[in-house]
């Protein structure tokens, strides 16, 4: 037995390493992925930035599989960055790229590659992108027809938009026949779980299930952050991360709500990483952990995501499973569109020509090399701008307000509005665009955006030097 293999037995209960050495490994991994909802990176414990003990699951986890310590969105609001997560590719490609757009039907999938390779595709929870701003509210908002689904055709219970069909301790989804599911007096994110738990206890391989929990989004209507009752008040006098203590915005009131619910989440994860382990799939499952974007707390803009900042566009990312052993950590740049690929590769299965990113599988076993270290990401709704992270900056482009910019995917003309230094200045406070030292770092990164615009399929357009030049 290898030391890595003996490493991840170590880590599991003793029932769960009997029934699994009892187990034949199945020809395919099945596959969950969770994904949680504005969770921010650094509240992971394994991250080493937040010293409040908050994620011992997913820490856990990390120490089993492998830690992507530096994932991103391709587009920081909810549904441009899940189309980006199940197509592979960039919202100008899949064509969501604000909410309240459907996922075109003839998408290539990852729900659709996995089925017609033998997988059952399941879903739970929130989906986001089966209707479009055409369908009346609240219609929108609630059941999916089954050909807007994304290809997930075998076990179905959630919500399009469900953060507004549900509250913390009442809500409705609906079932793969479209029939009401109602709750009242169970915890929203209990309520996944159980269903989830339901599934893998009588699951046959191989099989796709995807967890997709509001939590920890705020609560649309009231505009707070909900914890379990048992987590309220649990952390009165928290650690404020370096992004948020300098700034005004909705933090003082929500921060301690917010961690609640990240406690919560974490809690969940343990919940179904024991499940994995008690029923003998853990051997060959693979478990995911992402988020679709983090969250800002109001201190970058009027809301709580939408710009480019580390508290936008970071996201955790953890991995654990056949091929995402040993407790490594990643330090390359990776994100949402490179989900997809790495998943199918994970499986032994063809990446569809369609696919816009790379797998990440070879990164996990410690092959960086041909690795591109930079990942580009797009801006809608409170402006419409492109992006690039690197490993030291952070670059961002915006068009100018013009009437009418809200309703268009993408612009003729932007001009430079942010760059950060994220090795001096982690944090991002010190804008640096349009200062002259710069000139040199900013006219190399407006070439490389421009050539990653046109790459993604992204509208013809140019790249202005800020504004506002200073010394």
């Amino acid at each position: 037995m290898s030391s890595t293999r003996r490493q991840w037995l170590a880590g599991m209960p003793a029932a769960a390493v009997a029934a699994q050495a009892q187990q034949p490994a199945a020809a395919k991994p099945n596959i969950v992925l969770i994904i949680s909802d504005q969770f921010r990176w650094d509240c992971v414990g394994a991250m080493g930035l937040n010293p409040m003990n908050l994620t011992p699951n997913l820490d856990r986890m990390a120490g089993n599989g492998v830690m992507f310590r530096n994932a991103f969105c391709n587009q920081p609001v909810c549904a441009p960055a899940r189309a980006s997560m199940f197509t592979g590719q960039y919202p100008a490609r899949h064509g969501v790229w604000k909410n309240g757009i459907a996922l075109p039907e003839n998408s290539t999938t990852l729900a659709k590659s996995l089925h017609s390779a033998g997988y059952s595709a399941n879903y739970l929870g929130k989906w986001h992108l089966g209707n479009d701003d055409s369908v009346p509210v609240p219609a929108r908002n609630g059941s999916v027809p089954l050909e807007r689904r994304g290809g997930f055709v075998d076990l179905w219970e959630g919500a399009n938009a469900l953060e507004l069909t549900s509250h913390a301790y009442e809500g409705d989804m609906w079932d793969r026949d479209n029939k009401l599911i109602h709750w009242a007096g169970k915890y929203r994110s209990d309520v996944t779980t159980e269903r989830a738990q339901q599934f893998l206890r009588s699951a046959k391989s191989p099989f796709f299930l995807t967890l997709s929990y509001l939590e920890v989004h705020h609560q649309n209507d009231r505009d707070s952050f909900d914890p379990p009752n048992e987590y309220k008040g649990k952390y009165p006098n928290p650690f404020i991360p370096g992004d948020l203590r300098p700034l005004p915005g909705t933090w003082p009131s929500q921060w301690s709500d917010y961690l609640a619910c990240v406690s919560k989440m974490d809690e969940t994860v343990g919940t179904i990483r024991k499940t994995l382990a008690d029923t003998g799939l853990a051997r060959n499952t693979i478990l995911m952990f992402v988020s679709d974007h983090a969250c800002h707390f109001k201190t970058r803009n009027a809301e709580y995501k939408r710009t480019p900042h580390e508290s936008s566009i970071h996201v955790p990312l953890i991995v654990e499973g056949p091929g995402f052993l040993g407790g490594k950590t990643v330090s390359n740049l990776v994100s949402q569109v490179d989900l997809m690929p790495t998943l199918l590769e994970s499986a032994g299965l063809p990446i569809p020509s369609t696919v816009q990113g790379r797998s990440f599988l070879p990164l996990a076993n410690g092959k960086t090399e041909g690795w591109r270290d930079e990942v580009y990401f797009e801006m809608t709704e409170f402006t419409t701008g492109r992006g690039l992270r690197t490993p030291q900056y952070t670059y961002a482009v915006a068009a100018p307000k013009v009437p009418g910019w809200k309703l268009v995917a993408g612009a003729e003309k932007y001009v430079e509005y942010m760059l950060y230094d994220n090795y001096a200045d982690p944090y991002q406070h010190v804008n640096l665009a349009g200062r002259t030292p710069y000139q040199p770092v900013l006219q190399d990164l407006r070439r490389r955006l421009l050539a990653r615009m046109k790459e993604a399929g992204d509208t013809p357009a140019t790249i202005e030097p800020s504004w506002f030049p200073y010394p």
